[in-house]
């Protein structure tokens, strides 16, 4: 009788155990040489920092004696001006001109008063608190028989906000609009934002023609409001020269 040889079974390989001494073997190894590593570090001399003060270091570098600029003089430095008393900024009165402010030529307006000539006063009281404006200077004058013309220099304070720039483009924007100029109005000359606008002629039964013209622009961080009206039309060149008068003074 024949008798079959039965394979033996394959023996099985201690991966698991195998693979275990490894890993423990290879993390006493690091413990091993990071506590080597300290110990070493702990032998020697501590390496001296670098001076916190070293003036090479410094950027931008300052300038050799000699090649400093010199200070701008009080009549070209544009804060030294703006920072006094805003009124001396105001375009002067023409010859012959009477004044229309109580008391004056230039006076300061409040805050307040200066919203109330707005359609809508509380929001326009609100919208000059929340731009951070600082303070009003006006000018108002009469020349001829009814020709009036008045200036607002509104100053912010200095901040992230642009109260300058903001309430200027504010007011042109609705200046096309059906109630005002209804158009886009021309750029001042010198300035490289502002615009003036002519209005069409208000005519109202019984009352005489009105005409009115108007400039907007700012200028840092005051912006600049120009108001004409008169009974005879306006020209361009009457609302322009006096902004440009008034962007020269600032």
């Amino acid at each position: 009788m024949e008798v079959s040889a039965v394979a033996a079974p394959p023996r099985r390989r201690r991966t698991g155990r195998t693979i275990g001494l490894i890993a423990v073997a290879a993390v006493l190894g690091l413990v091993g040489g990071t506590a080597v590593g300290y110990g070493i570090q702990a032998d020697r001399e501590p390496t001296p920092l670098p001076a916190l003060n070293q003036p090479g270091l410094a950027y931008p570098k300052p300038l050799p004696q000699g090649q400093k600029p010199a200070a701008l003089p009080a009549s070209e430095d544009r804060k030294v001006k703006t920072d006094g008393d805003l009124r001396k900024l105001l375009v002067p009165r023409p010859a012959g001109a009477k004044d229309k402010l109580f008391g004056g030529h230039d006076a300061w307006m409040t805050v307040p008063a200066y919203a109330r000539d707005f359609k809508n006063p509380g929001s326009a009281l609100n919208h000059q608190l929340g731009n951070d404006v600082r303070r009003i200077a006006t000018t108002s004058w009469q020349t001829g028989k009814y020709r009036t013309t008045d200036i607002a220099l509104v100053q912010y304070r200095s901040s992230d906000f642009d109260g300058a720039r903001d309430h200027a483009e504010d007011q042109m924007d609705y200046m096309s609009d059906e109630d005002y100029a209804r158009s886009e109005g021309e750029p001042i000359k010198g300035s490289a934002n502002g615009r003036y606008y002519l209005f069409p002629v208000k005519r109202k039964a019984g009352y005489l023609d009105m005409f009115q013209a108007r400039a907007y622009f700012h200028r840092g961080d005051i912006m600049v409001a120009i108001f004409m009206f008169d009974t005879k039309k306006i020209s361009a060149k009457d609302i322009s020269s006096v902004a440009e008068k008034q962007l020269g003074r600032l």
